[in-house]
């Protein structure tokens, strides 16, 4: 058995160490916002938080995150009012929205490290994200407009 905390509950799940953490959030907690897009960590999609650090879940053994703290897009806020999810659909970010959750977990990092982030420092730090769709300049505006509801907020 192997000891997880997702999304701050905990659960003892009988799996292979091996295993990656993007079947077991999915496949066997039931957690499928977190999505599987490459399988080789170069698209973002399955994103989440290892210690407030974003992973690619999808290559991360659930063996490295056991007594970890696990925050997928589902644990992101319980009422889903983060400042990234309230931009999110202000802006309209999402075009077919499959990469959003990943999007939102990789920017939830980038505000928390730096709360007032310029363009660069929003393209340098999503850059691992891909958005087939190309809603890359609403989602640079979207990041600052959470930004600014995070500075009001405060």
């Amino acid at each position: 058995m192997i000891s997880l905390n997702v999304n701050r509950h905990n659960y003892e799940v009988d799996v292979d160490p091996d295993m990656p953490l993007l079947w077991v959030i999915r496949d066997v907690l039931g957690l499928t916002g977190t999505k599987y897009g490459c399988g080789v960590a170069q698209c973002g999609a399955c994103t989440v938080h290892l210690n407030g650090e974003a992973v690619r879940s999808c290559v991360t053994k659930v063996k490295r995150a056991e007594g970890q703290k696990i925050i997928t897009i589902e644990g992101l806020s319980e009422t889903n009012n983060h400042p990234l999810q309230q931009a999110w659909a202000e802006i309209d970010v999402p075009q077919c929205g499959y990469c959003h959750s990943g999007q939102l977990m990789s920017a939830a990092v980038l505000l928390r490290e730096n709360p007032h982030p310029t363009d660069k420092d929003i393209d340098d730090a999503m850059a691992g994200n891909i958005c087939r769709c190309g809603t890359y300049l609403r989602i640079r505006k979207a990041i600052h407009l959470a930004a600014e509801m995070q500075q009001k907020g405060s």
